[in-house]
């Protein structure tokens, strides 16, 4: 066997570095078989652990640093699987390990298999005496690996669609492993030594952007751990009642309520859990509302038998201000980051929401706050509660400073923080809530403020003009900035087998960046980055439209979302360098709301609300060809668990020409101040879900 190379990433020490929490004062599964998931920082560690449960296997998350030894030692434990992470195995950031987790061949614990996913398997390699080097460019998206025979790859193709999320790459193997796959662009995918049950994959088998993901944690799980499936989760609802009867006891609950999914079933369990006499319904109008939406959830509340408070507080939001490392933020309608805006709206709300209770009588003290919080809203908020080392891609409005405060002080119950939001329609359907309820799309809590991309000037760095150069080089082949740059280019697009694609369809199709800035996922952490907008000269070809988004952000960094850009051929110009300044204010406002409830009607009317997962509606400010108008972005998104998804491709059932064209036009007709409209062609990663 060879001996273990460890020099960096930190190992954790007895001393300090392994985390201080005692095994047994960690919330364990009473299973006969458990799989335990060390998280490393990935944000989808959760996705992990219910892709598990989904194969009736137990499963724990514990932190990277946590003493492997002691939990082996309860003898339930049938694998391990290491989660991917931000980090690189050379940084000084790199989670700390316990060493002994690489160092079980030589222990009683020899048995037990390790499956390293992403940063895990680069970690495993350079262990061992691998080699890890950074990419000259991710590659982020879908990818096809090429696959040889592994009991991990039991009755697979030879070359499957996988995600792969990653800057730094295997180049050489450690002794004692062999390559099970590799991907399109040549980087090994797989590995694994089957004498000391070790295996690794460099792509995400645990997300839905991998076909067949879900079959390769199967065969690990049964084929190799040699687990029986024999484990029943216990009901959803039964678990979620007795954990809001333990921690209220005797005492009332406030819950909050939007009339989305998650606050309805939050809602609907409280009440069957200790009586609609103690559960006291707030509905906060913060200004930023869909269109007559303060009405439609008192409707939809009232079939529950909670009587519903509506509060009109959007002249406390419009004016509300936070404090941020210790300054106080602008107002919010002044207010043009996205992060300070998310946390001015959590912070206002909450300070709204103890001003209620107050008016009502209730001490705040005693009383306890109620949220439909998911977990996928605390993993990319990078909740302790979730992982202490993921990156913040987002910050969720119900999940700031100040509710993390009263998380500590026990007094929030949020019952759906363990579930995502395809097992909330499940809870929902059991509770026995309508199907308008259950199925009705998601809608971030601070609602359409999020949607409006604020900004008082253009976003131009000292990237852009290089990002133009090699965004227009990628598309027609001319204009990098030097050939050198040109021939990197073309040689990637080969490698990727699309240049001759693109360049053919290149000639109709003017690329523009955009100066304006919107979050996104690479990897395991966040990126604020441009949008390329593409307009083509006739009828748009979406299969190579779609190609191309998914090409765009892999040689062009500073770019993570791309657009298609309807109505007339904007032949010129291929830079915009200037916007119509946007603040949230009721012009702006009034704006999106409508254009927001043509989308949505026409969606209704195509019976299409159910078979897309969200349809986000995004007012930005930039004009075009028509001076200091804005525009608005149509975002499809289609997914079972929000950590990954893609867009609905139109001309398919999930988005008929007939919609989309209908969508178009009537935001044009009934939406004043609107120049064009455009469509996201981006997936999740590079792209998430909103915009902000």
């Amino acid at each position: 066997m060879t001996s273990p190379v460890i020099s960096t990433p930190p190992i954790a020490t007895r001393e300090g570095g392994i985390s201080s929490v005692a095994v047994e004062d960690i919330a364990t599964v009473h299973a006969d078989e458990v799989i335990l998931i060390l998280d490393a920082g990935s944000q989808y560690s959760k996705v992990i652990d219910r892709r598990v449960r989904e194969l009736n296997v137990a499963s724990e998350i514990h932190p990277f640093n946590t003493p492997i030894l002691p939990l082996l030692a309860r003898g339930n434990i049938k694998a391990i699987i290491i989660s991917g992470g931000p980090e690189s195995v050379y940084s000084s950031k790199a989670p700390q390990y316990d060493p002994d987790l690489f160092n079980l061949a030589n222990t009683v614990h020899k048995d037990i298999p390790i499956l390293g996913i992403c940063y895990g398997m680069q970690l495993m390699m350079f262990i061992f005496g691998g080699k890890v080097e950074k990419n000259d460019h991710r590659e982020d998206g879908v990818h096809h690996v090429h696959i040889k025979q592994s009991i991990l790859f039991k009755d697979l193709a030879e070359s499957e669609k996988v995600l792969l999320t990653h800057g730094d790459s295997v180049t050489m193997v450690a002794p004692g492993f062999k390559e099970i796959c590799k991907s399109d662009g040549g980087v090994i995918a797989g590995v694994e030594d089957e004498k000391r049950k070790m295996y690794g994959l460099q792509f995400h088998p645990e997300v839905d952007l991998t076909t067949n993901g879900k079959k390769i944690l199967e065969n690990f799980l049964f084929g190799i751990a040699g687990c029986k499936g024999s484990y029943t989760l216990e009901d959803r609802e039964s678990i979620a009642i007795k954990e809001i009867q333990q921690t209220v006891g005797t005492g009332k609950v406030l819950v909050l309520v939007s009339g989305g999914v998650d606050s309805t079933v939050c809602a609907a369990l409280l009440t069957k859990a200790i009586g609609a006499e103690r559960v006291v319904a707030l509905h906060i109008d913060n200004g930023f509302m869909r269109h007559h939406e303060s009405k439609n959830v008192e409707t939809a509340l009232g079939v529950l038998g909670l009587h519903l408070i509506v509060v009109d507080a959007s002249q406390a939001f419009f004016n509300g201000t936070t404090t941020i490392a210790g300054k106080v933020t602008d107002k919010l309608c002044i207010t043009v980051h996205p992060e300070e805006k998310r946390k001015i709206i959590g912070d206002t709300f909450m300070r709204v929401a103890e001003d209620e209770v107050r008016k009502l009588g209730l001490d705040p003290n005693h009383v306890f706050l109620a949220q439909g919080t998911l977990r996928p809203d605390l993993i990319e908020s990078s909740s302790k509660t979730v992982s202490g080392v993921a990156d913040v891609i987002k910050t969720h409005h119900n999940d700031t400073e100040l509710v993390r405060l009263l998380r500590a002080t026990g007094r929030v119950v949020e019952p759906l923080r363990d579930l995502h939001k395809d097992e909330v329609r499940e809870l929902g359907k059991s509770l026995g809530l309508s199907e308008s309820l259950v199925w009705r799309q998601p809608f971030p809590g601070p609602g359409l403020a999020i949607r409006i991309i604020c900004a008082e000037r253009p976003f131009i760095d000292a990237k852009f003009q290089l990002t133009c150069s090699v965004l227009h080089h990628l598309i027609r082949g001319t204009g990098a900035p030097d050939v050198d740059t040109g021939d990197k280019i073309d040689q990637h697009l080969r490698e990727m087998g699309c240049l001759e694609r693109i360049r053919r369809s290149g000639a109709s199709i003017n690329p523009i960046l955009l100066p304006v800035q919107t979050v996104g996922v690479q990897g395991d952490g966040r990126t604020y980055s441009y949008v390329a907008a593409l307009s083509q000269s006739g009828e748009p070809d979406w299969e190579v439209l779609f190609l191309l988004a998914k090409v765009i952000p892999k040689v062009c960094h500073n770019v993570n979302r791309v657009v298609y850009i309807f109505g007339k051929h904007i032949a010129e110009p291929t830079l915009i360098e200037q916007i119509t300044p946007t603040r949230l204010v009721p012009e702006t406002i009034a704006q999106l709301q409508k254009a927001d409830h043509a989308v949505n009607q026409v969606l209704l009317k195509y019976g299409l609300i159910r078979a897309l997962s969200q349809v986000p509606v995004i007012l930005f400010p930039i004009s075009f060809d028509q001076d200091q108008t804005r525009s608005i972005a149509i975002r499809t998104f289609i997914t079972n668990d929000f950590m990954t998804g893609v867009p609905a491709v139109p001309g398919t059932d999930a988005m008929p020409l007939a919609c989309l064209q209908e969508m178009v036009k009537d935001i044009l007709t009934n939406t004043p101040g609107i120049s064009r409209v455009v469509y996201d062609l981006t997936s999740k990663p590079p792209g998430t879900t909103e915009w902000e």
